[in-house]
Order: C-alpha cells, then sequence, then structure tokens
C-alpha cells in the first residue's frame, strides 16, 4: 500500500499572507485540523495546525501576524509513492496528525492518521461481512500455516491475519478474520488439535 492510495487529494489550502483568525475559520469550515500554506503555483511553503494557531490566537489579537510568521517553514512530508509503511512511522515517530504529500516542491495531497486508520481497517477487512478467531500458538508442533488449514478444511475463506505480539510470554497469537462463516464446527476442530482459541465474533 502506498501513500497515493489513502492521501486526500482535495486539498484545503490558505496562503502565507492570511491571519490567524482567517485560518481558524478556513479549518473550522472545512472541519480540518492542518492546513498547508501553499503559493499561487502549488507550491508548498508551510504548515499549520489547528494547535499552533490557537497558541499564538492572543498575540494575533495584539499585534498583526500572518501565517507567514508562525507556518513551520520545513514541514516533515511524504511522498505519493511513499508506502503506508513508512508514512505512519514518521506519524508514529514525530507524534503529529498528518503530513503534506509532495512531489518535488508541489503539494499533491495530505495523509492523516485518519487516513492511515481507515487503510489498516480496510486493510484487516474490519468493513466486510466477517468473521473473526484469536489463537495461540502453546507447542512447538503447531504452526500458522496448520491453524489455516485446519480452518480452511470448513471451507472457510481467511480474509486477513494479523501476528499479535505478546510481552507476557513467548507464545505466538495471531487473530484471523474470515468471510463471515459458522465458527462452531472450526472452534472445536482447532481445540481438538490443542489449539487454544482466545476469543471469537461469528
Amino acid at each position: 500500500m502506498i501513500v497515493r492510495h489513502w492521501m486526500t487529494t482535495k486539498v484545503i489550502t490558505i496562503n502565507k499572507e492570511a491571519s490567524i483568525q482567517e485560518a481558524l475559520a478556513v479549518m473550522k469550515q472545512g472541519s480540518i485540523r492542518h492546513l498547508p500554506v501553499v503559493d499561487q503555483d502549488g507550491k508548498l511553503l508551510g504548515w499549520v495546525t489547528d494547535a499552533d494557531l490557537r497558541g499564538v490566537l492572543i498575540a494575533s489579537m495584539l499585534e498583526e501576524l500572518t501565517l507567514e510568521d508562525v507556518m513551520i517553514r520545513r514541514p516533515f512530508t511524504v511522498t505519493p509513492d511513499m508506502s503506508l509503511e513508512e508514512a505512519s512511522h514518521l506519524i508514529l515517530d514525530k507524534r503529529i496528525g498528518g503530513l503534506p504529500v509532495v512531489e518535488g516542491e508541489k503539494l499533491t495531497g495530505v495523509i492523516t492518521t485518519v487516513d492511515i486508520l481507515s487503510a489498516f481497517i480496510t486493510f484487516m477487512g474490519m468493513f466486510s461481512h466477517s468473521s473473526r478467531l484469536d489463537v495461540k500458538i502453546t507447542t512447538p508442533r503447531t504452526s500458522l500455516h496448520e491453524i489455516i488449514r485446519l480452518v480452511r478444511q470448513h471451507d472457510a475463506e481467511v480474509i486477513s491475519v494479523c501476528h499479535l505480539p505478546s510481552e507476557e510470554d513467548e507464545d505466538m497469537t495471531y487473530s484471523l478474520r474470515l468471510k463471515k462463516c459458522d465458527l462452531k464446527p472450526i472452534l472445536e476442530d482447532l481445540k481438538e488439535n490443542g489449539i487454544e482459541v482466545l476469543s471469537s465474533i461469528s
């Protein structure tokens, strides 16, 4: 998955001469929390957030401030062809809510934590009509391949598999999302083969 497929392309922007009050009004009207500052050619000049603007709101009432005075001039950016994983790491590492997407110096989109969450949920099949079961491998002779084989024996279609890391023990735990099905015979088969089922949702 790459940023291009999940970024917002209809981006609300603003110019550097705008006032703090104008920028906040634009954000409120567009229900957004990040605002790219661009020139007339679409070149990215800076980046502001609602938190940045609210922090200088009182000061802007006492003196004339524009976005050029308060914007982040060299914001972290990503490119459209960067992997979503890299963008996610950057957002998490820098503890920011979104990133401008640029090609060269030109703004082409914005990717936010909401966009990334939507991608993750879609990738995991959570929006589809599905069933889920969480299992723990407690014996060395059992593998993920064996679990999937047992599941498919019941004509169940596996949508996604997610490894659930645990700090408590060294046992491997997995969450399997399946196309909507009757889990009862699958659960019985897994338990008969010594596979611990932690939870399930039909």
